[in-house]
């Protein structure tokens, strides 16, 4: 392991979190990378940079944009706080459709029906998606 003085080249980097190297070349371009460059201009990166390669790739697997990212990154953005309340909002709605599908599929696995979609009680878990109304009544009896 490198230490924290030392940097890395971009195959090094994009080795180090099993990305391209045109993903970290792309994050640049977008203003979420501004690696250092050598006497050659080849880019070198530090340990600010592969925390930022860390927080970049945890952001996108909770599923913020690399735009939201940006935001998250840049302490002086006047809409930061607006823009991460949306964020929080949208996986609190996505946790609780997992949380409707975990327990459906909880159903599904302890019912008794050859045909799960004839179960009375597991159609109550797509009642709202046949009215068009988006809720998620579903519980399990």
């Amino acid at each position: 392991m490198k230490s924290s003085d030392e940097v890395w080249t971009i195959g090094e980097l994009a080795s180090r979190f099993d990305l391209a190297t045109h993903v970290l070349r792309h994050w640049e371009d977008v203003g979420l990378l501004a690696p250092a460059r050598d006497s050659a201009g080849r880019r070198r990166y530090g340990r600010d940079e592969l925390v930022r390669v860390a927080v970049i790739l945890r952001s996108k697997h909770a599923g913020m944009t690399l735009e939201q990212i940006g935001v998250l990154l840049d302490a002086d953005a006047r809409d930061r706080h607006v823009v991460l309340q949306g964020h929080l909002d949208d996986l609190a709605a996505r946790m609780q459709e997992m949380e409707h599908s975990r327990a459906m599929t909880q159903h599904a696995l302890e019912c008794r029906a050859h045909d799960v979609a004839t179960c009375p009680h597991f159609q109550r878990g797509v009642k709202d998606m046949l009215s068009g109304t988006g809720q998620w009544p579903f519980r399990l009896h």
